[in-house]
């Protein structure tokens, strides 16, 4: 059976209307930011652990789903159910194994968003958007300076063929 990620849907891109052809789930966006992570030439980061916190970051979502400002559900709410989705996946489900407390941790690393590593992904999290639709929209959210640069160098790219298809 495939799984709640490789078929939930970003909400954001059902609520804008985002082309239908090509909405992209949870697992498309994790995997995208996770090959987008190993482009990384910032040397002071661990390009392994950002490469698996982008795999982990949205873990909670195929529990309870991409939960969405127009749902009414506070930001304290929606950590709590996400807190309480990761740690039935990595007790209940993966039975505190190493592995599981591995990704637990990358997670918590993720979610307090203290550490380069944590900054980073965070920034592709909001960076990877600037490849869809939105990108004009997510691009003042990113603080990474790298991935930053990588979606202004894409605007303007997108802005020079916009020009040239006139």
């Amino acid at each position: 059976p495939r799984s709640f990620t490789q078929t939930q849907k970003r909400t954001g891109w059902v609520d804008h209307k985002g082309p239908h052809f090509f909405i992209p789930s949870i697992s498309d966006h994790m995997y995208r930011m996770a090959l987008l992570a190993m482009c990384t030439s910032d040397a002071k980061l661990d390009v392994s652990k950002c490469v698996m916190m982008c795999l982990v970051h949205d873990l909670a979502e195929a529990q309870v789903g991409d939960i969405a400002p127009r749902e009414g559900i506070t930001k304290a709410e929606k950590r709590k159910l996400e807190a309480d989705a990761m740690h039935n996946f990595v007790y209940e489900m993966l039975h505190g194994s190493p592995a599981a407390l591995r990704i637990e941790d990358l997670w918590k690393e993720y979610e307090e968003g203290e550490s380069d590593e944590a900054k980073f992904v965070k920034g592709l999290a909001h960076g990877a958007q600037t490849l869809q639709p939105f990108f004009d929209s997510s691009l003042p959210y990113v603080r990474h300076d790298e991935v930053k640069s990588w979606g202004n160098d894409l605007v303007q790219e997108r802005e020079k063929i916009s020009l040239e298809g006139r």
